[in-house]
């Protein structure tokens, strides 16, 4: 019961805000036109890589999700430096993220982790930009989308926005928010007090450690708030959570592996050491530089028992975020039937991690000319694709999304 009562509390506190986060992400998603991005990242120096950074840091995209969202950007005329900015900074945070810090981790948490953010990415692609030949790159943007956005009625906009905020993105980042949450429950009740207390004397050696774990693993910005509280309540220091809040979402092999496909080994390199080396910098600031009573925690953070004062609303808003995330993960899991004929034709889509891809995949493969019916299985890669279609053509769509397929 430990265990139940210490997921609960930590659900109670950061349920409200991350379903503001959502309301929010979905209005920028469907009120601001997508093509926007990308026109104004292109060309070369300073200005693409500032604003991309701007642009990623409200974004609540996970890892796994701004990989083909960056590639399609770099694709459309993004520069390469912007495109490693944008890498850089929207995974690390969100408006979700950012909600969800303030109610776990207090307001100067939510405040330095978007300012490490920025720094990061505008460190990472700036050294990009220098590294690389100085190509400007023609925009490429296609009016086709933002032409459907204008005949697209307020209602009609904010029932997208609805969509995309409370069902898309809930079943990109639902699954590493629970398996984050559980982490966290996890360590606050079996792992011994004083466990970290060697680590917690020496801030510098934590940090180590941490890295080692967080840049493998596979977390989301909001997912990898309560392992950050767990850990403090061990005894880790302030910065070194900080170090797990911008490693751990930020970089994985994955994703340092189609950076490198991408956009070339040196890029993704410093796309690489851009994060470690800001992860400890403002680690080490926040634990030397800054008072230890800016990062005292809520009164409730880590208690397991005390349910009877929690109010309606929080107790509310968990009950609509796990009816959420149970209505995703069944949705992740519901096998489409498609009847078989001369016009269907099966593909093999590798690199999807999550619905975000998935989502991204179907789209792309359902403009293709011809397409009628697209079907794709997340977990296997098998997408079936039913019309008279052109397999070159799909395979072009594909790979223009930021996947690679094979027929």
């Amino acid at each position: 019961m430990e265990l139940f009562y210490s997921l609960l509390m930590m659900l109670n506190e950061m349920s409200p805000y991350i379903l503001l986060g959502f309301l929010i992400a979905g209005l920028m998603h469907a009120f601001i036109p997508q093509n926007t991005f990308a026109r104004h990242l292109s060309g070369t120096g300073w200005r693409p890589v500032v604003k991309s950074a701007l642009i990623g840091i409200p974004l609540p995209l996970c890892s796994c999700g701004v990989l083909p969202t960056a590639i399609a950007m770099r694709r459309n005329g993004a520069s390469r430096a912007a495109a490693t900015s944008f890498l850089i900074a929207t995974p690390q945070t969100g408006v979700d993220s950012i909600a969800a810090t303030w109610s776990l981790l207090g307001p100067v948490f939510a405040i330095v982790r978007p300012v490490a953010a920025l720094v990061t990415a505008l460190f990472g692609g700036i050294a990009v930009g220098k590294a690389e030949p100085r190509v400007a790159v023609a925009c490429a943007v296609s009016d086709e989308m933002a032409e459907n956005r204008k005949k697209t009625g307020v209602l009609a906009k904010f029932i997208q926005a609805l969509r995309y905020g409370f069902v898309d993105l809930v079943g990109s980042i639902g699954g590493w928010l629970v398996a984050g949450l559980v982490i966290a429950a996890l360590i606050t009740v079996y792992v011994p007090a004083d466990f970290f207390t060697v680590l917690g004397r020496n801030p510098l050696l934590s940090m180590i450690v941490v890295l080692i774990i967080a840049v493998p693993m596979y977390v989301c910005a909001t997912g990898s708030i309560p392992i950050a509280l767990s850990l403090m309540l061990k005894g880790l220091s302030p910065g070194t959570a900080l170090v797990l809040l911008m490693a751990g979402p930020a970089a994985n092999f994955a994703s340092f592996a189609l950076i490198s496909k991408e956009m070339g080994r040196k890029s993704a390199l410093i796309y690489l050491a851009a994060i470690v080396v800001g992860a400890m910098a403002f680690g080490l600031a926040m634990d030397y530089f800054m008072p230890a009573g800016w990062f005292v925690l809520p009164a409730s953070a880590g208690s397991c028992h005390n349910l009877e004062g929690i109010g309606w609303f929080p107790l509310t808003c968990s009950a609509i975020l796990v009816t959420l995330l149970i209505a995703a993960f069944i949705k992740r899991n519901i096998k489409h039937k498609i009847t078989v004929d001369n016009m269907t034709k099966e593909y093999i889509v590798t690199g999807m991690n999550c619905p975000h891809c998935q989502a991204t995949v179907a789209k792309s493969i359902g403009a293709v000319k011809g397409v009628e019916q697209v079907d794709v299985n997340l977990s296997t890669g098998k997408t079936v694709v039913v019309g008279e279609h052109n397999p070159d053509e799909i395979v072009a769509a594909v790979r223009n999304a930021g996947f690679d397929v094979k027929s």
